[in-house]
């Protein structure tokens, strides 16, 4: 099967409700290519190695969480920005980004769906009183010590977390938790009084916080936490339209 471009493009659209977001990048068709869709390539990040990748399967569109011309960056179209995008155009690729609309999704965002991955129970949003706030509180599936959950972490995500604590072998149960770069998040993890805070990065502050107010902190990769949002409306898409869709996981140790 296949589906026009714009077809998809007002279904995304309605789907994700890119304007409710004061994003740091466009979201929705980022680059024109063939108007008709029959494969698409999902992955996180619309790299020069994705873009190869979608090459070789003959893909007609991209969807990414990470695209391209993210506010303050250098808007000359030169270097590798140049390369990726010569090569999506030599090849009528389209290519689709969505970024905090596919952190945010209540389905198919990247922190319902890390839930889903950890078996974490949500019960509300990072931030209760703003709902565009990404990110998500709830628990563990059931209480443990800190050091267990980190080696949780690990083998659901199949990467090495970083824990940051007072005392690996205090037991922890509630938590928040925001996928990607959201380590000056944890206040408001602090805010809500949960007992460990979950996201991709690190910053220099954060192990002081962790320290000072007992609040654990695990950073467990920018990447392999939002690697399951484009899978899953992915697999949403193929599921709806009976297209050809393929997740490619470009490995990424950030």
């Amino acid at each position: 099967m296949s589906i026009k471009r714009n077809d998809l493009l007002q279904y995304l659209h309605e789907l994700l409700q890119p304007q409710k977001y004061k994003d740091y990048c466009p979201n929705g068709l980022q680059l024109e290519g063939n108007e008709s869709i029959r494969k698409i390539i999902t992955g996180v990040t619309a790299s020069q190695a994705l873009i190869d990748a979608a090459v070789a399967e003959q893909a007609d569109a991209i969807i990414v969480h990470h695209g391209y011309f993210w506010r303050g960056e250098n808007e000359c179209i030169t270097g590798i920005k140049k390369q990726r995008i010569q090569t999506l155009l030599a090849h009528n690729i389209n290519l689709f980004a969505y970024h905090l609309p596919l952190d945010h999704h209540q389905e198919f965002g990247n922190n319902t769906q890390l839930a889903k991955v950890l078996g974490l129970k949500i019960e509300s949003g990072l931030d209760p009183s703003d709902a565009s706030v990404p990110g998500l509180i709830g628990r563990l599936p059931r209480a443990m010590p800190a050091r267990a959950f980190s080696a949780w972490l690990g083998e659901c995500l199949k990467r090495e977390p970083l824990h940051l604590g007072a005392d690996p072998e205090q037991v922890i149960e509630t938590i928040a938790w925001c996928t990607g770069g959201a380590q000056n998040y944890m206040q408001y993890a602090l805010n809500a009084g949960v007992d460990a805070y979950l996201t991709g990065e690190v910053s220099e502050p954060s192990h002081h916080l962790a320290l000072e107010t007992s609040t654990h902190f695990f950073a467990a990769g920018h990447h392999a936490t939002e690697r399951y949002g484009a899978k899953a409306l992915g697999e949403h898409l193929m599921d709806t339209f009976d297209l050809d869709v393929c997740f490619i996981d470009i490995d990424n140790p950030v």
